[in-house]
């Protein structure tokens, strides 16, 4: 890989040449490589499996993005050399922590983070029988981290279901057993 400077020919030349050599820009930098070709192993299993990762993530970061609202929050948190959809597949490939659910009272609260932002918190809580009493949204709280819901009752012998989601809309469940 060489950059080029101060090159009249190659600052108007992008693409491959002759199978040989790519010429592309990034970071205002004019890049020239050696031309790569597929791969001639097969993938392993570790490999085919990012990849279907990387697909879903893409595609539900495609979808965020039909959203100006959320577009224009990815596109204010990229670097330099990127852009909303990069920030977009990154925030789909992982998925919120929950990292604790408490009990006060008859008030859930958990505590959910992701590297963005965690857009909904859903609380489900269910029966000894596995019944589903009641569900609702949890409200965000003043520090940005913990997330309140107020049941109606909490049974004991029952669980409580949390369901936490980020923009792209990935989910990560937790449930707390009531005793």
């Amino acid at each position: 890989m060489a950059i080029v400077k101060d090159n009249i020919l190659l600052q108007l030349i992008r693409g491959t040449l002759g199978k040989r050599f790519t010429i592309y820009e990034r970071n205002g930098q004019i890049i020239m490589a050696t031309k790569r070709g597929p791969s001639k192993k097969k993938p392993t299993q570790k490999q085919l499996a990012a990849r279907d990762k990387m697909t879903i993530a893409s595609a539900r970061a495609q979808q965020a993005l039909a959203d100006p609202e959320v577009k224009a929050y990815y596109a204010s948190l990229a670097g330099p050399g990127q852009n909303a959809y990069n920030m977009a597949v990154r925030d789909a490939y992982r998925s919120p922590e929950i990292q604790n659910i408490q009990v006060k009272d008859e008030e859930v609260v958990v505590t959910a983070k992701n590297e963005f932002r965690v857009a909904e918190v859903e609380v489900k809580v269910v029966d000894a029988d596995g019944v589903v009493t009641e569900s609702g949204q949890a409200s965000l709280a003043w520090n940005g981290v913990d997330w309140h819901y107020k049941a109606r009752a909490l049974p004991v012998g029952g669980r409580v279901i949390v369901i936490a989601v980020n923009l792209p809309e990935v989910q990560t469940v937790k449930e707390l057993l009531l005793t």
